[in-house]
């Protein structure tokens, strides 16, 4: 969702792309944003909601660009990582940084923060022999992030874990039986997260000095994708954490109706 709950950025897929669309939620219309032949995925909205950027795949890898969001104007390219096929994930509240995450052939999957003024050079933020996936900045004061949370496979499943910003070897596990998505509350005192199950939760935080993180509650079951990598963004909570934003299954698999066609051979052409 756009920062003022609006608008809505979505990858809309054909048999041979993907592209990034905008929908304008109160007036029930959709507009293309993206026209390149390479797939267009992983839209992120600027804090005031005046620019996208994404990832297109050009030469082989995906790359970050923005876009103004009205659809006026050229495409930007803001980063060819050079380590390999890079995305972005969010957009800090003060428009500072992109936070990214790049898949590098050494170290699987990173995250890095990528400044949006001078050189505009990567920093590593997360880099392990783990996959360090679907990281998102949290809300702090006059849209300076605090911490970020992220997933990352390094008990041998994904959990949720926060760290601050920049990072001072301090870490925070926020799941405790497996998870992936993490969201933050607008004003940064509620995480919440998809379970294995699929199911809802939501983790109380309180962050001053230091971060405290209560117990997980789960709120309900949703019908969300599976867990993938490339599908970092399958739902957003409204400001207030009242209301969610989800991308759902239209049918469950292995529910799909099965249609049995006995006697076929006496419709085929003799």
């Amino acid at each position: 969702m756009s920062p003022d709950q609006n608008r809505v950025a979505f990858e809309r897929f054909d048999r041979s792309n993907s592209d990034i669309w905008v929908a304008d939620l109160e007036r029930g219309a959709s507009s293309r944003l993206t026209f390149d032949p390479g797939a267009d995925v992983w839209p992120v909205w600027s804090p005031d909601g005046s620019r996208i950027a994404y990832a297109s795949q050009r030469d082989g890898i995906f790359q970050i660009f923005q876009k103004a969001s009205a659809g006026t104007g050229r495409e930007e390219l803001l980063l060819k990582h050079p380590d390999g096929t890079a995305g972005p994930l969010d957009w800090s509240a003060d428009g500072r940084h992109i936070l990214g995450g790049v898949s590098a052939p050494k170290t699987k999957s990173d995250l890095f923060l990528l400044p949006m003024t001078g050189d505009r050079k990567p920093v590593p933020f997360a880099q392990s022999q783990f996959n360090e996936i679907e990281a998102r900045f949290s809300p702090g004061p006059e849209g300076a992030p605090r911490f970020i949370a992220y997933v990352s496979d390094e008990t041998g499943r994904t959990e949720i874990y926060v760290q601050p910003v920049p990072p001072s070897g301090a870490k925070w596990q926020i799941s405790t039986a497996g998870g992936y998505q993490p969201q933050w509350r607008r004003d940064g005192k509620e995480l919440f997260y998809i379970a294995p199950d699929r199911s809802l939760m939501a983790v109380a935080i309180t962050a001053g000095a230091t971060l405290q993180a209560g117990v997980p509650t789960r709120l309900f079951e949703t019908r969300t994708l599976s867990f993938s990598p490339i599908l970092p963004r399958l739902y957003q909570p409204s400001a207030d954490g009242r209301r969610f934003l989800f991308t759902t299954l239209f049918e469950e698999a292995g529910q799909r109706p099965v249609s049995v066609v006995v006697n076929w051979q006496t419709g085929l052409a003799k």
